[in-house]
């Protein structure tokens, strides 16, 4: 079965460390799996409707609304104080640090980023935020919608480029862009937040053995136990891992259906 991070492996350094936790969690599980890239531009969807999926990321909205469901394997822990202990994220808004914008409202009638239609946060989060500054007279803060722009990355160079004023990027690419790839976004300011939601998680293909399933989500519970991989979760940003509330991932699909 296969394990990817293609969701969070921003950098070299980055991906090297998901590698070795994917390796850990391999060893100590008795599950193999085989490492892939997926690397953009190459869609997410076509990762995650693979039928040999072992511990692959994935967007919590897909995930929420994948019909039959992937089995959930665990869910990451981000450090950085903001997230409070709790598996969760949210999308940062962020516009060019050179410009006059101060705040998310300041950008209002320009042009705004997003990576794909499924993305929650690029895509879903910010549309849902939007809605508290709809009006009949204006449904839409924006005059453009720039994308489908499919990453993060390609999102913040819009901004950086000039081609939008302002993009949504999951505060978790941005905590590990500061932390391993800080002049990616050195020439961006962020402006205002999203309100949280859970954190994207871990899973495996419906079909995966139960065994299999309940070995995985064992030994990516306990690698916090292991101090030999303490300094890689520290790399990630990681407190450890946890074991997915399956239900708490219905808040997306609830915010995306109040779009319509």
């Amino acid at each position: 079965m296969i394990a990817c991070s293609r969701m969070y492996n921003v950098a070299p350094a980055v991906r090297e460390a998901w590698d070795r936790v994917f390796g850990h969690v391999a060893e100590v599980s008795g599950v193999p799996l085989e490492i892939v890239a997926h690397a953009a531009p190459a869609p997410l969807d076509e990762l995650w409707a693979r039928d040999d999926m072992g511990s692959v990321l994935m967007c919590g909205w897909p995930f929420a609304t994948a019909d039959p469901r992937p089995v959930p394997i665990a869910v990451p822990l981000p450090a950085p104080p903001r997230y409070g202990g709790e598996p969760v994220y949210f999308s940062c808004l962020a516009v060019r640090r050179d410009s006059e914008f101060a705040s998310v409202e300041d950008t209002f009638g320009g042009r705004v980023a997003w990576t794909v239609e499924n993305s929650y946060s690029g895509y879903a989060a910010l549309r849902h935020h939007l809605l508290r500054y709809r009006t009949p007279d204006r449904p839409d803060p924006f005059r453009e919608w720039v994308g489908p722009l499919v990453t993060p990355a390609a999102a913040i160079a819009s901004v950086l480029e000039g081609r939008a004023d302002l993009a949504p990027v999951d505060s978790f690419v941005w905590d590990l862009l500061a932390r391993h790839a800080p002049e990616r976004i050195a020439g961006l300011r962020v402006v205002g937040g999203t309100d949280a939601a859970p954190f994207p998680p871990i899973v495996a293909s419906p079909g995966i053995a139960p065994d299999a399933a309940d070995r995985l989500s064992d030994a990516f519970v306990s690698i916090g136990e292991e101090p030999s991989i303490r300094p890689v979760l520290d790399s990630l940003l990681l407190e450890g891992f946890a074991a997915v509330d399956a239900a708490a991932y219905d808040i997306t699909r609830s915010r995306a259906g109040s779009l319509t």
